[in-house]
Order: C-alpha cells, then sequence, then structure tokens
C-alpha cells in the first residue's frame, strides 16, 4: 500500500529551492490580527496534536497533525491551509476534526518559498510567496501527507478526505481530480476560474470531469473575488460529470467561513 500511494507522487523539479520554512508558525499570521474576540480556540484535551515532519524529495516539510489520544486508524482528513500558511486558525481547524474522531494534516505548502505567517500586506504575499507555489508541489506535497499518515498507523488511507480554506479550496478539486482514493472533498471558497500560467496551469473549471469523489463547494454570495457565474458554470459542469455531483451552499456573505465556527443566511440550491 505504502508503494501503491508513493506511486502517486509526481517528480518534481529538481532543480526547485530550497525549503525556507522548517517549523511551523506560532500563533496567528500577521495579517489576520488583530484576531476576533470571537475566534473560536480548540483545545487539545484527549487529543495528540502538534507540528510533525513530512519526508518529502529531497527534505521534509513542517505539517500540523491532531488526532484522539487512544484508539486508531482513523480515517484521514488532509487539511489545506489557507492563503496565510497553517496558522492557528487550520491548526484549530484540524483540532476540531481530531475531537470528532478524525486524523487531521495540514501541511505547510509553500515551505520551499516563504513564510507567510511573517506578511502584513497580501498583495506582498501573493506577489512574492503564493503566485510561485507550483501545482505540481502542491499535489506532491498532498501525496507525501497521505504517505506519512499511513506510516504512522493511525491514519486510514482507505477512509480518505481532503478540505480547504481560501487558497486551499483550489487545490481541493485539483486533488479531487488526482487521487481515485479520495472519498469526500470540500471546498471552502477559493478560484474556479482565473488566467492559467505555467505554474497553475489549470483551474477547477478546467477539471469537472475528472473528479474521482463528490465534492461540497462552499462559495459566499456577496464575495467579490469569486462570480457567483464561475460557481454556476462549475455546478453545470459537474452536473454533466456522472461521477461527481457536488451541491452549493450560498450564502449571502461575503465569505463561508469555518472561523466563526458557523455560517449565516445560508439557502441550499
Amino acid at each position: 500500500m505504502k508503494e501503491d500511494l508513493l506511486s502517486l507522487q509526481p517528480k518534481l523539479d529538481a532543480t526547485r529551492r530550497e525549503f525556507v520554512v522548517t517549523t511551523l508558525a506560532a500563533g496567528f499570521a500577521l495579517a489576520v490580527q488583530p484576531v476576533s474576540a470571537e475566534t473560536i480556540t480548540t483545545d487539545a484535551k484527549g487529543l495528540e496534536a502538534g507540528e510533525v515532519k513530512i519526508p518529502v524529495e529531497k527534505g521534509e516539510i513542517p505539517a500540523y497533525r491532531a488526532m484522539p489520544a487512544k484508539g486508531g486508524p482513523f480515517p484521514l482528513v488532509v487539511v489545506v491551509q489557507e492563503i496565510f500558511g497553517v496558522h492557528e486558525h487550520i491548526k484549530d481547524i484540524c483540532r476540531r476534526l481530531a475531537k470528532a474522531g478524525y486524523f487531521a494534516i495540514a501541511p505547510e505548502l509553500y515551505a520551499r518559498q516563504g513564510d507567510p505567517s511573517k506578511y502584513e500586506d497580501i498583495p506582498r504575499l501573493v506577489a512574492e510567496v503564493v503566485s510561485k507555489v507550483p501545482d505540481s508541489q502542491v499535489i506532491g506535497d498532498l501525496d507525501a501527507a497521505v504517505v506519512y499518515a499511513r506510516s504512522t498507523g493511525k491514519g486510514d488511507p482507505t477512509r480518505l478526505a481532503i478540505t480547504g480554506f481560501c487558497w486551499g479550496g483550489r487545490p481541493v478539486w485539483l486533488y479531487a481530480a488526482h487521487n481515485s482514493r479520495l472519498k469526500a472533498a470540500v471546498s471552502w471558497y477559493g478560484p474556479i476560474d482565473r488566467p492559467r500560467t505555467d505554474l497553475q496551469p489549470k483551474y477547477p473549471i478546467d477539471l469537472a470531469a475528472d473528479l474521482k469523489c463528490p465534492v461540497l463547494g462552499l462559495y459566499g454570495g456577496a464575495d467579490q473575488g469569486i462570480p457567483l457565474e464561475s460557481v454556476d458554470r462549475m455546478a453545470a459542469a459537474c452536473k454533466a460529470n456522472e461521477a461527481s455531483n457536488p451541491p452549493y451552499v450560498r450564502s449571502h456573505q461575503q465569505r463561508t467561513s469555518g472561523r466563526m465556527g458557523h455560517v449565516k443566511e445560508v439557502p441550499m440550491d
């Protein structure tokens, strides 16, 4: 099984950059501060939670892992970071999932490009770090997270799901078209259709026919960054694909966010 999972990993460019981030940042990223007093904080009581190192080609990347302290193997959920990296919000999501009985792991997917937690200015973060992250690297690191989870004996890749937030919403769709072992995927917003680049050659709208599992997409009705027209086109494309027919949940908020622990005004289409 480990060999099968390793075979999923795409070969990456041997000339890629050295690892810039070797350990996860503490607390919240500078760009999201000050932190709201209403922000949910999930404790680690009854959990085994903390930073781990995931072996990847030519090194290792840091990740946050949380799971129940006893029992296992547990259903496995890969958590894809938002644009701010694996900061406290993403760690808290992992602990919430672990409280529900899952092995949750969030790899730091910008480890070779820069430390997103140190940026206060989002446009600068996008220009200097995010735009330089190739999709092939992201997919390879997600595969490596699954391999690592299985190697611990505590994560069960036969019960595999993925969820991602903000920037991480798009990789959820990409991974759902990549890994045939996925059982479910949940994308919390993220772009559906934007200009392609050499590093990001495809967007979710290109992959509807290739999805390997049901995907739940959640988008904010007032989100100016993700036009509802593109959401409607994605829904139509998915309906034409017999392998996946995901529902969409729309709210009247800018975005549907797990940070507050709930979503308001969410009619089902």
